[in-house]
């Protein structure tokens, strides 16, 4: 289930930017309802433009960024985590990914393709970008309430294939 989150997250991004490439021209905003623009553009810097002029570095924080996520994930899946912090670390992953690959396989220089505007002063962003922010506060919110984000997701006693707080049958039943 967290590869196809990841996947999924892959997926979707590429083909959204695939989109954008064809249907947009590049840096003419077009107005899709409230605050919401459409504007190609091409990111050399982080999610959200920050960084810009320091690609090799932001690339190789991607490769040790996916790499960390995925050693962490087989981790917790190993220990038996709550499902929030995987599908945060999955969300994560995706968008590194999704982002590297543009930066790594298509002709940009390094550059990764942007198309969302909430509004004029706020920097344009992709599937990726959004993904990536979630799965960030996820992990940080199931980190900093690990009771919360465990509620409703037992962990599993894996020797025994069972819900960690189903142990013998209550002998006073």
């Amino acid at each position: 289930m967290l590869v196809s989150i990841g996947a999924s997250v892959v997926l979707v991004d590429q083909l959204t930017k695939s989109w954008a490439v064809h249907a947009l021209s590049e840096g003419r905003p077009d107005h899709v309802v409230g605050p919401v623009n459409l504007v190609l553009t091409k990111n050399s810097g982080a999610a959200f433009s920050l960084g810009s002029g320091v690609t090799p570095l932001i690339e190789l924080v991607a490769i040790v960024l996916v790499l960390g996520v995925l050693w962490q994930s087989g981790r917790l899946a190993r220990g038996g985590a709550a499902l929030a912090p995987l599908v945060g670390l999955s969300l994560l992953a995706g968008g590194a990914l999704s982002n590297l690959g543009d930066r790594l396989l298509r002709s940009n220089h390094g550059a990764v393709i942007d198309f969302i505007q909430l509004v004029s002063w706020w920097p344009v962003f992709n599937v990726a970008d959004v993904a990536v922010t979630a799965g960030a506060l996820t992990v940080a919110i199931s980190l900093a309430f690990p009771h919360a984000s465990a509620a409703g997701h037992p962990q599993v006693d894996r020797q025994a294939g069972v819900p960690a707080h189903q142990g013998a049958p209550d002998d006073d039943a």
